[in-house]
């Protein structure tokens, strides 16, 4: 671990700290749990990024946070260069291969020389068609798309950067990512999604109490945390508790979406299961999650699913929720024999493993008890905090 007594500072850079990028749920994702392992072992941590939209997050964490404001198609390059002068870390640690965070990091490596790190949780070109994407060239359609005041080419997302940033992956003196097909894509150093172990602490709260916070003692909870989107398969979950029709259990989704209004089409269809709850503070999600009978998490298999790793997964296992999920990337790996996993887009599958866990709860709870030691031991934050350490002190800091 880091004993210098001037600690090295590094520097997260995020391609979007708004609402609708890693600002949402208080910061409670991948490059805030990669900061408070750094901080952690003793590195002196900042979280600098744009924030593209007019809203601004509010964070639940102590890491110094330097955030530019700035819309998707006007006044990224004079905020760039704003966030670029105040980036001082002596360590670059860019989150995604994207314009706005691995771009500017390649960019501030170039101009300081300092080491540069980066960080891929997830395939950006799967949502795109993957490989089989092409731009189609044409040197005036390109002009157009940069000149025009909406062209697709000022969009800093846009398809084209991401396939070229991919091709600038080496220049990273060190890639960390978080699932199986990431790291055989990419190469790298696999980095658990870890959590606190003292914060998500099952012994600290009484599930019935909580319920009843809550307005849930009547029913029996499926929990699902995050914002639905199709591939995430709550559809089939949806349908698998229309094949059960058992008058008290109920889909409790958290947070909602921040992306479209696909949430509101699922709550149109099936709302005599479905119970919304606002977004939560960070802090506050452990004692949400106690009030599951049963964490969800259906995934259907897809480029995107194959390509991410859910964090409501680690959330459960933490927690030492009974789990049920689908065969989908990494899940099987990272659960093994301490969860029920079926086939993915089975309502009937998963209306079996529903019968299968109510039938026996106790044991449910049992595995949920295991969920949690198999999570102590492999994918906590100190096994993140371990790992991290091995990566910056291997690298070339003048």
């Amino acid at each position: 671990m880091n004993t210098n007594k001037h600690p090295l500072k590094i520097s997260i850079i995020v391609s979007d700290l708004s609402t609708s990028g890693s600002g949402r749920w208080g910061g409670a994702v991948r490059p805030f749990l990669l900061g408070k392992a750094l901080q952690r072992i003793g590195y002196q941590v900042k979280i600098f990024g744009l924030g593209f939209g007019s809203q601004t997050p509010k964070f639940s964490t102590d890491i110094p946070i330097v955030y530019v404001p700035c819309e998707y198609h006007s006044g990224i390059i004079s905020a760039s260069k704003e966030l670029l002068n105040q980036i001082d870390g002596d360590i670059l640690y860019a989150i995604k291969p994207k314009t706005t965070s691995y771009g500017l990091a390649i960019i501030k490596k170039l101009t300081s020389g300092r080491p540069l790190i980066l960080d891929i949780d997830d395939w950006e070109m799967s949502w795109h068609g993957g490989d089989n994407w092409r731009f189609g060239f044409k040197p005036i359609k390109f002009i157009k798309e940069i000149i025009k005041e909406d062209g697709a080419l000022r969009y800093p997302d846009h398809p084209l950067y991401l396939r070229w940033l991919e091709k600038f992956i080496s220049y990273a003196d060190a890639v960390t990512t978080h699932n199986t097909f990431l790291q055989k894509r990419f190469g790298g150093t696999y980095i658990p999604q870890g959590k606190d172990l003292e914060l998500f602490n099952p012994a600290k709260f009484d599930p019935l109490t909580c319920k009843t916070k809550y307005g849930l003692e009547k029913y029996r909870v499926l929990m699902f945390p995050g914002a639905p989107r199709p591939y995430k398969g709550l559809e089939d979950l949806l349908e698998a508790m229309d094949i059960l029709q058992w008058e008290d259990l109920r889909l409790v989704i958290v947070g909602g979406s921040p992306y479209d209004d696909y949430d509101q089409y699922l709550q149109q269809k099936w709302s005599k299961w479905i119970i919304s709850m606002e977004p939560q503070p960070f802090e506050q999600m452990p004692e949400i999650i106690s009030c599951a009978d049963v964490m969800v998490i259906p995934q259907r298999q897809t480029p995107e699913t194959i390509a991410q790793f859910p964090l409501k997964l680690t959330d459960a296992m933490a927690m030492a929720k009974p789990i049920l999920a689908t065969r989908v990337g990494d899940i099987p790996e990272v659960l093994q024999e301490t969860g029920y996993l079926v086939e993915p887009q089975s309502p009937e599958d998963l209306a079996q493993g529903l019968k299968t866990i109510f039938n026996d709860y106790d044991t449910a709870i049992e595995m949920g008890l295991r969920a949690r030691e198999r999570y102590f031991r492999y994918y906590s934050l100190e096994q993140m905090m371990f790992m991290l350490d091995k990566i910056i002190t291997s690298l070339p800091i003048k």
